[in-house]
């Protein structure tokens, strides 16, 4: 009621619509300001009421443009580098593969052996991203709402590990009027899988068009969205339904007929 205007999402999107429409100017909400100067080449006028932009267009007063301080990026040391696993190399080694060649992997091996691990570490050693690269992924959050600071674009790859009961809304985006979803979200990232063969067969099926095309298309009555979905997909699977196939500790309690159509399920 007092006029203020308030943050909204998705304002990358804005501004850069906006520089490429030819406009050197652009109003926004003040808690959006940090946000919108990302784009460059474009003038952010931050709007903290209606009343101080009646009084700005009438030339009463001036709202100042928004100078933007520089941005000093530090990479985070993760806990999950890949510098501190001891030992299994052949894995390390197929990861450093994954990683320089953009190739999706998949683990098996019993509970324990080190598949979580070894893919959370895949982030570590994946090429830091460009410019365009973070301003793809920070807008992509940004029109989810998933922006954790609004002051600086992510710098560091996205990881994403949804849960095998995930729905395929969830993966792939979805809603009236649809938002991305996790395979979206790791764009330019990380996609984990755990627990591979326990999501339901609709689910996997939706991960075709994504993993061909880099882009995922949601159809809605109000319309069709393409999300960007270009990421490496990390998949774990146990060899079987009780996990201990080829497990020189624990004895498995599956039949070869099960251990096979367990692994059909992929």
């Amino acid at each position: 009621l007092d006029g203020s205007v308030r943050r909204v999402s998705g304002i990358p999107f804005i501004a850069l619509f906006a520089q490429h429409q030819g406009f050197e100017e652009l109003y926004v909400p003040l808690e959006n300001a940090r946000e919108a100067a990302l784009i460059r080449d474009l003038h952010i006028i931050p709007v903290p009421n209606l009343f101080a932009l009646a009084q700005h267009l009438q030339g009463k007063e001036t709202l100042s443009f928004f100078e933007p301080e520089q941005e000093t990026v530090v990479r985070e040391e993760s806990p999950h580098d890949f510098k501190f696993i001891c030992g299994q190399e052949h894995a390390k080694r197929a990861l450093e593969i994954a990683a320089a060649g953009g190739h999706n992997i998949l683990f098996v091996g019993p509970p324990g052996s080190g598949k979580t691990l070894l893919a959370r570490a895949l982030s570590s050693i994946l090429p830091a991203l460009d410019f365009e690269e973070r301003l793809e992924v920070t807008k992509i959050y940004s029109v989810a709402g998933r922006t954790q600071r609004s002051d600086h674009l992510m710098y560091e790859q996205p990881f994403r590990s949804p849960h095998h009961t995930a729905s395929a809304a969830s993966l792939i985006g979805g809603g009236s009027f649809p938002k991305p979803g996790e395979i979206s979200l790791a764009h330019r990232g990380v996609l984990f899988l755990d627990e591979f063969a326990e999501f339901s067969r609709s689910v996997l099926e939706n991960l075709r068009e994504p993993l061909e095309e880099g882009v995922v298309t949601v159809s809605r009555v109000k319309g069709a969205l393409s999300f960007p979905a270009r990421f490496l997909l990390v998949a774990a699977m146990n060899p079987c339904p009780c996990g201990y196939a080829g497990d020189p500790e624990h004895a498995c309690s599956c039949s070869p007929y099960q251990a096979l159509q367990y692994k059909r399920k992929i």
